[in-house]
């Protein structure tokens, strides 16, 4: 099964919001994945707190790897 989407960060949720309020300012929509949230509201244990994964459909990854680039360059 293949996607059309690509992960762009995956890492601190902190800097992942940045990411993704300058990725809307761009008007590039991502996808938050956030297994930590997700098991928690399973009622399993949540061991990535504070972790998420970044995607991009494909056709927007080269604007978005320049718009992550930038951010993860400031930190």
């Amino acid at each position: 099964m293949s996607s059309n989407y690509t992960k762009i960060f995956s890492g601190n949720s902190l800097l992942g919001n940045r990411i993704i309020a300058e990725l809307k300012e761009a008007g590039i929509e991502a996808v938050v994945k956030n297994q930590g949230e997700s098991a928690r509201l399973a009622g399993f244990g949540n061991t990535m707190t504070g972790h998420i994964d970044l995607e991009v459909h494909q056709d927007e990854l080269e604007k978005a790897m320049v718009i992550v680039n930038a951010c993860t360059q400031e930190v």
